[in-house]
Parts: C-alpha cells; sequence; structure tokens
C-alpha cells in the first residue's frame, strides 16, 4: 500500500512537511517500502487515512533513499513510526 500514501523524497521535502503544518499531526513512518513490516504498517495507515485527514497527514519516507535522519532519530529498526505536531516531535502511546 506504500504507492497509495505520499512519498517524501529528500530530506528537504521531510523538513517542510514537518515545518509547514501548523494544524495537524504529522505523521511520519521511516522505513523500506520492501520491508515486510512496512508494508503492514502502510496497510494500516493508508486504512486511517482518510479518517484521520482531518486533524493528521500521513507521510511515508524511505531510510534508505533519505538516510538524512538515520542518526538524528535513531533510526535503527526496520519500521519507525514518528508523529509531529507544530515542529515538535511528540510521543503517542498507543
Amino acid at each position: 500500500m506504500s504507492y497509495m500514501l505520499p512519498h517524501l523524497r529528500s530530506g528537504w521535502e521531510v523538513d517542510q512537511a514537518i515545518l509547514t503544518e501548523e494544524d495537524r499531526v504529522v505523521v511520519v513512518r521511516f522505513g523500506r517500502d520492501s520491508d515486510q513490516t512496512c508494508m503492514v504498517q502502510d496497510e494500516v495507515l493508508f486504512g486511517i487515512a482518510e479518517k484521520v485527514k482531518n486533524f493528521a497527514v500521513i507521510y511515508l519516507v524511505d531510510i534508505d533513499e533519505v538516510p538524512d535522519f538515520n542518526g538524528m532519530y535513531e533510526l535503527y529498526d526496520a519500521c519507525t513510526t514518528m508523529f509531529f505536531y507544530r515542529n515538535k516531535h511528540i510521543m503517542v502511546d498507543l
């Protein structure tokens, strides 16, 4: 389902997505599109995208294509989902 959600293809695009969104939570899935764990996560995110569109926007970032944040956000897992609100990283308990 990764082809159904918007991809951010550069570090600049990721920064702009986080910086410019003032009203909604920015959900960023960092990982590899070909990874099985990411495929499952992408399917879940696609399933909720329409329901949360008024208060959240969802983006995908391939960590091989955009390695800029791997060290900064310590992206060592196969699939990491991060949440930002008004340019600040927020923790979400599930």
